[in-house]
């Protein structure tokens, strides 16, 4: 269940060209989040709130860990932030990814600050044996971050744009060179979504969507999306940011 809460800034550093990561501590969410859900936390000075996905938990020592990156004057208050600050959030808020934990292998597809989530989940994947693939797509080699973290996870291959690192090209082209898996699990801006449900229309998945909301608790509509199967629509902010592929119009 998602509450307003106060969160403490533990840590705060650059991991990439304009990319930050921020652990935050709060009880309540280090023991209840689950991987594709997402907080969504105000930047002081400002009226809305940024939705942030959960790239991490710790709940022995009750941190969570967020990455995001600067680009206007709300995520630079953000990235401004230091140990000791104070955030207002809510969460944990969305619905998370669902898998089954006997299946022998995964694929997490993920590009850009889309991939943050898709680590917490490999990290609860793997808890429950599943092997893990994981491919990652960046713009060039000075966008590239965790690269090392989900090697350390399973085999992972890192894609650029620009072919500035890893190999070159998209993560369509990544998932040829990832082998078989039972599911996927996707994460990142609606055309890469749509590239890979098409790449993948035989296989089961999961993708999580990346918006800006309005309230984030299912009241202004603002992030509403059409759905496929039953018509009508679906709310990104409380019926997502995770879908079954197929589930809603890209």
């Amino acid at each position: 269940m998602k509450k307003c809460v106060e969160m403490t800034v533990h840590s705060i550093q650059q991991v990439a060209f304009n990319t930050f990561e921020m652990t935050l501590k709060n009880t309540y969410i280090a023991q209840v989040a689950m991987p594709g859900q997402f907080l969504h936390l105000m930047a002081e000075g400002h009226t809305l709130r940024r939705p942030l996905s959960i790239a991490d938990i710790d709940r022995r020592q009750e941190t969570i860990t967020i990455l995001f990156k600067q680009i206007g004057q709300g995520t630079k208050q953000l990235a401004d932030c230091r140990e000791g600050m104070k955030l207002d959030a809510i969460g944990p808020a969305g619905y998370g990814f669902s898998y089954d934990k006997s299946m022998k292998t995964a694929l997490l597809i993920g590009g850009g600050v889309g991939i943050p989530p898709l680590y917490f989940l490999g990290k609860e994947l793997r808890r429950h044996g599943v092997h893990v693939k994981a491919v990652l797509g960046f713009q060039s080699e000075k966008h590239v971050f965790y690269e090392e973290k989900f090697q350390g996870m399973g085999e992972t291959y890192v894609m650029t744009n620009d072919g500035s690192y890893g190999n070159r090209g998209f993560v369509t082209d990544g998932v040829d060179l990832s082998g078989t898996f039972v599911q996927y699990f996707s994460c990142g801006p609606i055309p890469m979504l749509q590239a890979i449900t098409n790449k993948l229309k035989d296989h089961p998945g999961s993708i999580s969507l990346e918006a800006r909301l309005g309230c984030g608790v299912g009241a202004c509509f603002a992030c509403a999306i059409p759905a496929n199967l039953e018509g009508g629509y679906r709310k990104i902010c409380t019926d997502g940011p995770v879908f079954a592929a197929g589930e809603v119009v890209l």
